[in-house]
């Protein structure tokens, strides 16, 4: 739910300025010139409701010295043009303001702000990325079970292919011809897209947002894209689940600092452990959480287990084999959409221990 931004200041360039940044974050601002005749705060509804306050330097000290002071509140920023003014820190405490932002300088972080009240950013998604461990793994088909899965859950989801060799997510779930954009869309993304816009602009399949490769020739993802687009699918909340290939990137390690955990999909068997040794290596300089699922069948000797140890990170548990999943995928059903099969429940009981009862991210015992 988008909320309101409150401006308080009666100095006309600083007004200006702060009109222009909402309007380029896209926020529609009230403003209030400081204490009606009575010496209440300005607009106390809007003080207490509005989602950001943003109070110019030159309202501060009335506003935080007043009689009475304005209530304390949080989203209080104090914004100033005046680098020299040393009182304005003072000002800030008395105010409870949040932070002190000087422009022009810090016109880009406060632009973000605003569009974080605008969009009414609560809590970050719990972003999940899936690796194989060597190829064919079957990391593509678990990234698309695990959003299926919590898209079910009444979890907004959504699931995101940063594998552009990998054939493209949403022909794995039989949504190649739904309307929508893809990846090529986002190529020259840079700075902020917005997260509502984000998810309304991707295709929708099976109970959650896709953001896939399209058919083209098109094989990389820009590290500002990466970065920018991530970003705005994290700020709507709910799941992200990411799909990234074994190979490191710049556009792959942009993926990797925003994740909370990452996934390294194994197949039980001893080739399998030293290519995802090598793999995990990698991974480790940048994404601190990383698991072990481990895929059966188990056939060369090692079990769930030992593959973890092996590999030397925790395991998450055992993906049984699940028959004819090939041949459920030809026929339109997504992984993961066998509600009763291995794949599912794995699914199932991972979302178990990450979100919380309702429904949004908890923690994940390692």
């Amino acid at each position: 739910m988008a909320e309101s931004i409150l401006i308080v200041t009666e100095d006309p360039e600083l007004l200006d300025d702060l009109l222009r940044l909402c309007a380029a974050a896209g926020a529609e601002a009230e403003v209030s010139h400081g204490p009606g005749e009575s010496g209440d705060p300005p607009g106390e509804r809007a003080w207490r409701s509005a989602g950001l306050v943003l109070v110019g330097a030159d309202r501060a000290a009335a506003l935080g010295e007043g009689a009475p002071p304005v209530p304390r509140r949080p989203g209080v920023l104090l914004v100033s043009r005046d680098l020299d003014d040393h009182r304005v820190w003072e000002r800030a405490v008395r105010l409870g303001a949040e932070h002190v932002v000087f422009l022009p300088d810090g016109e880009g972080w406060l632009t973000g702000r605003i569009a974080d009240a605008a969009e009414g950013v609560g809590r970050a998604a719990l972003t999940v990325g899936v690796v194989g461990g060597r190829g064919g793994a079957g990391a593509s088909t678990l990234a698309c079970a695990l959003a299926l899965t919590a898209a079910r859950r009444g979890v907004r989801s959504m699931l995101i292919d940063g594998d552009p060799l990998g054939g493209g997510l949403d022909v794995l779930l039989g949504g190649e011809s739904a309307e929508g954009l893809r990846w090529p869309a986002f190529a020259e993304s840079r700075g902020r897209v917005g997260a509502r816009a984000l998810e309304e602009a991707l295709p929708a399949m099976h109970e959650l947002r896709v953001l896939s490769w399209d058919r083209g020739d098109s094989l990389a993802v820009p590290p500002e894209a990466m970065r920018t687009v991530l970003g705005a699918a994290r700020r709507r909340g709910g799941v992200v689940v990411v799909d990234l290939p074994r190979q490191l990137d710049e556009a792959v390690a942009e993926a990797l600092v925003q994740l909370d955990i990452g996934l390294l999909v194994v197949p039980a068997e001893l080739r399998a452990v030293a290519a995802a040794r090598r793999v995990c290596s990698r991974l480790a300089m940048l994404l601190p959480d990383i698991r072990v699922v481990v895929r059966g069948p188990f056939t060369a000797g090692i079990n769930a287990d030992d593959t973890a140890r092996l590999v030397g990170l925790p395991l998450v548990g055992e993906l049984p084999p699940e028959r004819r999943l090939a041949e459920a995928v030809d026929r339109g059903v997504p992984p993961g959409g066998a509600m009763d099969g291995p794949l599912a429940r794995f699914c199932s009981g991972f979302w178990r221990q990450a979100l919380s009862d309702d429904g949004r991210p908890g923690s994940v015992a390692a």
